[in-house]
């Protein structure tokens, strides 16, 4: 046996006779792994006992279930294998792509023949860009790499950006043979894409309202470069984490965009006030016009209605003048005496009662009642 070699004094090693790694650990409590002829032995012994006669003759019927039961343990051991439900089988033959497998229990060739890779193709995979994650006191913490972070905008200004890239396997042959390093491979190309996407922008819409369209630029952009690298990869989502000025100049960049937020404040209200203003005027414009139209439309009614008047009065006056004459006379008598008070007296008693030129008004008055004095009249 090969395990035969002696070492020292004629003994196994530790001149102990436990074997190359010292005592059996069945054998007096040291430790090392049993002696392989004492397993075989054993073993042979078990056969002998399970077997009719007690090993003394083979039992033909017995010896074609043991192998039977063998070489279906070994079909089953080499010929399948399992993909998971988030998984899919690539089949290689001799290496080269032979088929893909869907999940559950499927066959193959035995190795070397063919051989299997099972990617994991439903599984969300995610990869930061300027941000690594680090293990501290309080748990896994952030820590950024300005190598990564730092980009100079199309108005030469340095913004400090970090983001996340979510992926997930497109197709797992080009996933599995035209790439080497996957996350690798995302994390290049996509700080290169957010490179160019911010190289082409100013910094002011990229920290304000448009960071959806930075990330909307950066997934469209990543995904045409890892198409035409054959990466068979699709990129879910490219979510901004951080989007600030450089440190140093934070705080300035901070009292700059106060200012901006006031001056937006105050265009608001005074276009607010524009628009209260403005309509109220124009009410108050087109409320003068209507008044106007109205007043001339009535004056004119007026001026109208007068001369169709003056008109019939004048026909009626050609028909019958003295007639005519009289009535005008007589209205016109009633519209000056219809206003004042009019005292009438007799034309028979005037010279001797009445004076001609005595005010006539107290006449129309009541007399007030006299007061009493003392009971007397």
């Amino acid at each position: 046996m090969p395990w035969s070699n002696q070492t020292g004094g004629g003994g196994w090693k530790g001149g102990n006779g436990g074997g190359p790694w010292g005592q059996s650990p069945r054998g007096g409590g040291s430790s090392g792994p049993p002696d392989l002829d004492e397993i075989l032995r054993r073993s042979q012994d078990r056969l002998r006992r399970v077997l009719p006669g007690g090993g003394g003759g083979t039992n033909p019927a017995l010896f074609a279930i043991v192998v039977i039961a063998i070489a279906a343990f070994l079909g089953y051991s080499f010929f399948t294998f399992r993909v998971e439900p988030d998984e899919v089988g690539v089949v290689l033959r001799f290496g080269k792509v032979e088929r893909e497998q869907p999940p559950g229990l499927n066959w193959r060739l035995p190795y070397p023949i063919e051989t299997v890779e099972t990617p994991k193709v439903t599984r969300t995979n995610s990869v930061s860009v300027g941000i690594v994650m680090v293990d501290g006191a309080g748990g896994a913490q952030g820590r950024d790499v300005e190598a990564e972070s730092l980009m100079l905008t199309g108005d030469e200004n340095i913004v400090d950006i970090d983001f996340t890239v979510f992926w997930q396997i497109k197709d797992a042959r080009d996933y599995l043979f035209n790439i080497q390093n996957p996350d690798g491979t995302v994390k290049a190309a996509a700080e290169s894409a957010m490179r160019e996407v911010v190289g082409r922008s100013d910094i002011q819409p990229i920290l304000t309202q448009a960071r959806q369209i930075t990330e909307t630029q950066v997934q469209d952009l990543l995904q045409e470069t890892l198409d035409e690298y054959g990466a068979g990869i699709q990129i879910n989502q490219v979510q901004l984490q951080k989007v600030d000025p450089p440190a140093e100049v934070i705080d300035a960049f901070r009292d700059v965009q106060a200012a901006r937020a006031d001056q937006e404040r105050l265009q608001n209200e005074a276009q607010t006030y524009a628009n209260r203003v403005i309509p109220e005027a124009r009410g108050q414009a087109a409320q003068i016009v209507q008044a106007a139209n109205a007043y001339r439309d009535q004056t004119i009614a007026e001026a109208r209605g007068q001369a169709d008047r003056f008109v019939k009065v004048f026909e009626s006056y050609r028909a019958a003048p003295d007639v005519t004459r009289r009535r005008i006379y007589m209205e016109t008598m009633e519209k000056v005496l219809g206003t004042t008070e009019n005292v009438l007296i007799d034309e028979r008693g005037a010279a001797e009662n009445v004076v001609p030129y005595l005010p006539l008004e107290p006449l129309n008055r009541t007399p007030a009642a006299a007061p009493a004095t003392g009971g007397q009249p």
